[in-house]
């Protein structure tokens, strides 16, 4: 018994050093921690139950029989984020590399089978060069069964990708199929092809960081939603994040306690809107000083800054929130925002979070490269997206909400729920000055009656009572009062129930 005992504790010795001792302080070296510190680190201290330690790859081409490390390149398990259950992996570069392997994979897909099994979120630890080369086309086979996976879990259960380190190739297309992707600064990157096939290809020289490195990605394409400055950020922040989902598509959001009151008045936002309908303002504090304790997890800040989405609670629970920001753009909508918003949209409603969304917008960015670049198709995406939406919507207007925009954002007509708009709401075809110079353009020579014509235009438009009076708009509320006729709002509707009709599956405009 002593015999097998110390050899049980040699092996997971062994799994705990990974690559060896110099791969570790190299790992340390770059700033990175190693994947099971990462772990750690993540999870409630104590709580966090391996499985698969002593698994090995089964190649024994080019010389993989002389060389076998236990766990093979990636620690999975599950344990508890304050108390939550949450499935992990995260791989180890120490180990081959955090390359991908058969039986590598299959670790992986044990975890994410049992998760959804139970209704757990998956949390993957990414640091990995990609497939193991020896292995050629089982590796290629593993990458798909975990593809297919990801595919399954989708809607089902909160997937969320953490990039600690190299992801290329077809490691990317995991991480670009989970809910989530956060980045690391300046140890993590993603990207189908590296610096190197690019240059030979195309003859464009390119830096990792710039190709695909975190600020890039979550910038300029909008694949990462946020961007941390070194992996004990990342993990924290994760951990704060995670607190904000509900374990699977069968659960409400949770709900924390809070000491900010349901009626707090906000007396500030009364004078937030400017007299001025040119002048913007920050449309993130509103938010900020209606949610609960103002916090609010904002998703893609630096991409998109055109509209706001993130999570916050209201009264302890969790909402999703959707805002148009006139400090970028006017607030306009456009390609990248509409995209933003619409895979937010369609998150919350496949994890019943009731979706709040803040109007100020004066209509779809116009110009040639807008419409080149496909703004019909994807616009269609965040209509389509509010549409289909049977969790609770609240929609408030602080200004303008004009044209198809207007229906767009939540609105009455698209099955918003309860739709409230500010004194200052503008509601409209389009804004004065435009109508009436089309209404009039014969007369544009006539400047008083232009001038009379536009001050006629906003008399009856420019203001929430003709929508109020067709009931399109449910209440006209003062600023100071919008937490406390949210709250109330939401906690008429937490029982609401509403289905669509049966189908296979829709077909988003994509």
């Amino acid at each position: 018994m002593q015999e097998i005992i110390q050899r049980l504790d040699a092996m997971r010795q062994a799994a705990r050093m990974g690559g060896g001792q110099k791969r570790i302080d190299r790992q340390h070296a770059k700033g990175k921690l190693t994947a099971r510190e990462r772990v750690e680190l993540f999870l409630d201290p104590g709580s966090f139950e391996e499985w698969d330690m002593f698994v090995e790859h089964r190649c024994t081409d080019f010389g993989m029989d002389r060389h076998h490390v236990p766990g093979d390149g990636v620690v999975t398990g599950y344990g508890t984020v304050n108390g939550r259950l949450i499935f992990v992996f995260s791989q180890d570069f120490t180990v081959f590399g955090g390359s991908l392997s058969e039986s590598h994979a299959k670790k992986i897909c044990k975890i994410m089978e049992h998760a959804m099994k139970v209704g757990a979120p998956v949390v993957g630890l990414n640091d990995s060069g990609g497939a193991r080369i020896q292995e050629g086309v089982d590796s290629l086979a593993g990458y798909a069964d975990v593809f297919q996976l990801n595919v399954l879990a989708s809607g089902v259960i909160p997937q969320i990708s953490l990039i600690m380190g190299p992801c290329a190739g077809g490691a990317v297309y995991s991480p670009a199929m989970t809910d989530f992707i956060f980045m690391v600064k300046d140890t993590s990157y993603m990207f189908v092809t590296g610096p190197d096939v690019v240059k030979t290809v195309t003859h464009e020289e390119v830096s990792a960081e710039e190709l695909g490195g975190a600020m890039t990605h979550s910038t300029r394409s909008g694949v990462s939603d946020r961007a941390f400055e070194n992996d004990v950020e990342a993990l924290l922040m994760l951990r704060r994040f995670v607190n904000f989902l509900p374990a699977s598509n069968r659960e409400k959001p949770p709900v924390w306690p809070t000491e900010d009151p349901a009626d707090r008045a906000e007396m500030s936002l009364d004078t937030l809107v400017p007299d001025d309908p040119n002048k913007p303002y920050d449309m993130k504090e509103l938010i900020l000083k209606i949610v609960d304790d103002e916090d609010f997890f904002e998703l893609q800040p630096n991409h998109a800054g055109n509209i706001l989405t993130g999570f916050a609670r209201m009264q302890g629970a969790t909402v999703g929130i959707v805002a148009n920001q006139p400090m970028v753009l006017a607030g306009c909508l456009d390609i990248d925002s509409s995209k933003k918003a619409a895979r937010f949209v369609r998150f919350c409603d496949a994890f019943n979070i009731p979706i709040l969304t803040f109007v100020d917008v004066p209509g779809f960015l116009p110009g040639t490269d807008q419409e080149y670049n496909g703004i019909i198709k994807h616009g269609a995406k965040l209509l389509f997206a509010y549409a289909e939406a049977t969790v609770p919507k609240v929609t408030l207007i602080t200004r303008k909400a004009y044209g198809g925009a207007y229906d767009v954002m939540s609105s009455k007509h698209l099955r918003g729920d309860v739709n409230l708009a500010w004194p200052t709401a503008e509601i409209a075809v389009m804004g004065p000055k435009g109508a009436v110079e089309i209404i009039f353009r014969h007369d544009l020579g006539d400047e008083e009656r232009i001038a009379a014509a536009t001050a006629e235009y906003k008399e009856k438009f420019a203001n929430p009572f003709v929508a109020g009076r067709r009931g399109f708009i449910d209440d006209v509320i003062m600023p100071h009062s919008t937490r406390k006729r949210i709250c109330r709002s939401l906690a008429m509707l937490k029982d609401k129930e509403l289905e669509n009709p049966w189908r296979k599956h829709d077909n988003i405009p994509l």
